[in-house]
């Protein structure tokens, strides 16, 4: 009797910790030795984290089949990027999120106050403030201002006025996945 609860209690363990998540993690570290010329040379560090997360989900199909195929589902990629080095202390240069608008990679660097919008250049091409409510504020480099927020799907949406028509016209940063 006692070996029974024992293998029950296994079995419920295992059953309720069991994995709906895959999850990929890679560090990838980049040394530079830098000589200015002024003493010593100095080696800068950065190390990239690189997280890629996918919900596992099963297909439906009858009841009582064993095997069961796995469902499509989304990656999302997250990168944290951070410096240091000799009289350099460590910094963090904030997760990096890929979208795609009209066939474009665009990088939004998450910071302190909100976010960057880089080119796939590295050219800043805006910010992503929050306000005080679930919405953001968009400023591009040339002062043109829209609202946005993120979706379910964490795709980007930006609504700008457009006052020649006096129409709102509506853009979606697409989240890019694996």
């Amino acid at each position: 009797m006692k070996n029974l609860i024992t293998i029950l209690v296994l079995i419920l363990g295992v059953t309720v910790y069991a994995q709906n998540t895959n999850v990929t993690k890679e560090t990838k570290t980049t040394t530079v030795t830098v000589d200015d010329g002024t003493g010593e040379p100095k080696k800068l560090v950065k190390t990239q984290h690189t997280e890629a997360r996918q919900n596992v989900e099963v297909k439906q199909t009858g009841r009582n089949t064993l095997n069961k195929d796995i469902k499509e589902t989304p990656v999302k990629v997250t990168e944290k990027t951070t410096i240091s080095g000799d009289g350099i202390a460590t910094q963090e240069l904030g997760e990096t999120i890929r979208y795609e608008l009209k066939g474009k990679t665009y990088i939004l660097i998450k910071d302190n106050s909100g976010f960057k919008v880089y080119s796939p250049e590295n050219e800043e091409l805006g910010v992503i403030r929050k306000t005080s409510k679930t919405t953001y504020i968009y400023q591009t480099k040339d002062h043109k201002v829209s609202l946005g927020y993120f979706d379910n799907n964490g795709n980007f949406i930006i609504e700008s006025y457009n006052n020649d028509d006096d129409s709102v016209k509506t853009e979606r940063f697409s989240r890019i996945t694996q």
